[in-house]
């Protein structure tokens, strides 16, 4: 095994991201169909060390808490480029959006257990199958399969929950793009406004001028703001609540941007300007870029064809769901495209998936302001949440 420390993960991932990149400039229907260039160079990434350990049983050891900070690091922006009256704006559009989620994890458990009787497995290994590994991702994965292992005696519920969210990570960063230019072409759908995009900058945009100053005033609202959220996590903890440290520096962002600057006034604001859409581009290609090349594929395999008949039906109703439910509950509009775009990102991998999603189609066509708010906000706080309340529903109905 080959030990890369934090200097040589950095180097290999801004290489990944060069690919995915380079990859999307020459082929017309990555960026056609909205494919995150950081998936698109991870993928590659790790199909290419894939192939080094089948063929020298050589793996790769990344440095991991530098993709952490870059996540800590996204979510300050976008918390940073969020005005309260754009949040109010979504208000009824995060609720709807709240009960579609909650009604998707009972579908994607119902889809398991029916999978699972159907290929002659018992039902409750149909759970794993489900909301917990899908919408709940790598994390959630990792929080119950010991409870699957020591209460019912399924063995291999780790290794089919990580398979079954690794799938999910990479199957969600492509088919979102894709699932985002058919609303939008099929409907004629044109952004609302000429806003600067959430996440980098439109493809039909010249370089934007960046000064130092500029970046200076970035990196400085980002560390004030990851600190309060570093004591606001502590607050948290000391009152028994535990919430995933990149939501409360996404509130810190909050507060920050929504405060500064009406008390002091002739104090710069760095919201929404190029520098920030810089910051936040580069930090989320980083964190997707070595999330994805850090997967050992070679580890998911063995699965059977039962496995994989259920990731396929669990991807097309993601698909479908998206397309004729969120869309039209939504709103039928340009909006309620790019929010599909990051449900399918969503519901089948990571909250970063989602933003990657809808980062590259709004690159595209244009802003999308109210799903940079409303889908991270569902992500951060309902699913984890609901997930847990749901899996546990379904274990006690199953017993």
């Amino acid at each position: 095994m080959i030990e890369l420390d934090i200097r040589r993960t950095i180097i290999l991932a801004i290489l990944v991201l060069f690919a995915g990149k380079l990859l999307t400039r020459r082929i017309a229907f990555l960026q056609e169909n909205n494919i995150p260039e950081p998936v698109t160079g991870g993928v590659l990434a790790a199909l290419l060390l894939t192939a080094v350990y089948l063929a020298f049983d050589l793996t790769f050891q990344f440095a991991l808490d530098v993709r952490d900070g870059l996540l800590l690091t996204f979510f300050t922006i976008i918390g940073l480029s969020t005005r309260i009256e754009r949040l109010l704006e979504g208000g009824k559009r995060l609720a709807l959006l709240l009960l579609l989620v909650l009604a998707f994890l009972i579908v994607q458990n119902l889809t398991g257990v029916l999978i699972a009787i159907a290929t002659g497995f018992k039902p409750l290994a149909g759970l794993i199958g489900g909301s917990m590994s899908f919408s709940g991702g790598h994390g959630t994965t990792i929080a119950w399969a010991p409870v699957f292992t020591e209460n019912y005696g399924f063995v291999r519920a780790m290794e089919a929950g990580v398979a079954f969210a690794t799938f999910g990570l990479v199957i969600g960063g492509l088919m979102g793009g894709p699932v985002a230019r058919y609303l939008i072409t099929r409907f004629s759908l044109h952004p609302v406004s000429e806003e600067p995009v959430a996440v980098g900058f439109r493809f039909d945009q010249p370089e934007q001028q960046i000064g130092v100053d500029q970046m200076l005033m970035v990196i400085l609202a980002i560390a004030v703001a990851i600190g309060l959220g570093l004591y606001l996590d502590q607050l948290l903890v000391y009152l028994g609540i535990r919430l995933p440290l990149f939501v409360s520096c996404l509130f810190s962002g909050i507060v920050l941007t929504n405060t500064l600057p009406h008390v002091f006034s002739k104090l710069p604001c760095p919201s929404g300007t190029p520098a920030m859409a810089l910051a936040s581009d580069l930090s989320l290609g980083l964190f997707l870029a070595i999330s994805l090349m850090s997967l050992r594929l070679w580890e998911i395999t063995v699965l059977a064809i039962p496995i994989l008949l259920l990731i396929g039906v669990q991807v097309i109703l993601v698909v479908l769901y998206a397309v004729f439910i969120v869309y039209r509950v939504m709103g039928r509009d340009y909006d309620s495209a790019v929010i599909s775009s990051g449900f399918v990102g969503l519901s089948l991998g990571a909250v970063p998936t989602a933003m990657a999603n809808m980062s590259a189609v709004t690159r595209h066509f244009g802003a999308a302001k109210t799903a940079f708010i409303i889908i991270p906000l569902v992500g951060a706080f309902f699913i984890d949440i609901a997930n847990s309340i749901v899996i546990h529903a379904f274990m006690q109905w199953l017993e």
